[in-house]
């Protein structure tokens, strides 16, 4: 019996190789005729042109922004032979349904918004009698920037608007890996604290350690551990400033560390804890979400996964204070990129990036 498993695996192994290197040569294919807008079948032309071992082949596309104006139509029908990618672009939805049935297209895509129900309904009703496999991809950009896959819910399909879309065991790789990465740093890193905290309490008065209520994992509130860096002061309630460049309170040993990021790692301890990952998107003191959630589209969807001691936007250079809401934009990309990306040697990556290069920093004072 296991003779026989481990030849039917080995046989799918070889048929999925050679179809793979079949359809790259560009036969065995299943051709697609798009209904949609311009933008949208752009991004799945995009798609199927980065994944050609699928087996799909793009042979036109219905505007249906066109279609369904008839002023805009007309307008339109005086520029020739409009083309979509290289693709021949159609208006008429009639035509449309003669070319898909005269060329035996396998397949047609809908790639329509939620709200077009009465088009989708059109397109079934239209190829009722033929033999073409009709697919409705939803077009759902306008609703949110997040991930938009479509997962199992008790046996119901269900498209994810904000929700995460990676189940907890595919994260388990990374629990494991953050937890063993950080045991190893805390022992490698002793010495590394002794020093530094005896550096700390020899050149100013006060505690070694400095510790602030971040939102974690869902906006979950931990105490975040980093090395002080400052003297010791007091500001006014709700408000936190950030540092700036020759900043007074910090100290000279405090600039070092913060240059070099050295003051963050008592953070491998709440990586340790569970509060923390080794690689996410950066938290920020409570002040500063409650004055960028509302400035930046997006920017409490970072707190959908744990905050890391580096990221995606860190290793690109986003580190440091963040004066202009431009700034926090950028970082905000740079973190819902890695959020919608994220894979076990997506972090790998920026774990060794972080290595390499990503320590020391000009913006960070």
């Amino acid at each position: 019996m296991a003779r026989r498993g481990r030849g039917r695996i080995a046989t799918k192994c070889a048929v999925h190789v050679a179809l793979r290197s079949v359809r790259r040569r560009g036969m065995n294919f299943r051709t697609v005729a798009i209904v949609g807008a311009p933008g949208f079948a752009r991004t799945l032309l995009a798609h199927l042109e980065h994944a050609p071992q699928a087996g799909f082949k793009p042979v036109c596309v219905l505007d249906t922004s066109l279609a369904n104006s008839v002023d805009r139509l007309a307008s339109y029908g005086a520029r020739l032979n409009p083309r979509l990618n290289r693709l021949p672009v159609l208006t008429d939805p009639h035509a449309f349904a003669a070319k898909v049935r005269d060329e035996h297209v396998n397949e047609v895509w809908l790639a329509l918004p939620l709200s077009e129900e009465h088009t989708i309904y059109r397109f079934q009703r239209m190829f009722r009698h033929d033999f073409v496999n009709l697919r409705f991809i939803p077009d759902v950009r306008s609703l949110s920037p997040f991930d938009h896959s479509l997962v199992d819910v008790v046996g119901l399909p269900t498209l994810n608007l904000s929700a995460p879309s990676l189940s907890p065991p595919q994260m388990w790789p990374k629990l494991i890996f953050d937890r063993l990465f950080a045991a190893a740093a805390l022992v490698a890193l002793a010495p590394v604290f002794v020093v530094l905290a005896a550096g700390i309490k020899l050149t100013s008065p006060g505690p070694v350690f400095f510790r602030q209520t971040r939102k974690g994992a869902d906006g979950e509130p931990f105490s975040i551990y980093k090395f002080r860096s400052m003297t010791v002061h007091h500001e006014g309630e709700g408000q936190v400033t950030q540092a700036s460049r020759h900043d007074a309170r910090v100290t000279k040993l405090g600039a070092f560390m913060r240059r070099t990021s050295l003051d963050e790692l008592p953070q491998f301890f709440n990586v340790l804890l569970g509060q923390m990952s080794v690689v996410g998107p950066r938290p920020h003191a409570i002040e500063h979400d409650d004055l960028y959630k509302d400035q930046v589209y997006g920017y409490m969807h970072r707190y959908r996964i744990k905050p890391g001691i580096t990221g995606w936007a860190q290793v690109n250079g986003y580190r440091g204070a963040t004066a202009k809401v431009e700034k926090m934009e950028a970082r905000v990309k740079f973190d819902l990129f890695y959020i919608h990306n994220w894979s076990f040697w997506f972090d790998m990556k920026i774990v060794f990036i972080t290595i390499f290069k990503g320590f020391v920093s000009r913006n960070a004072f």
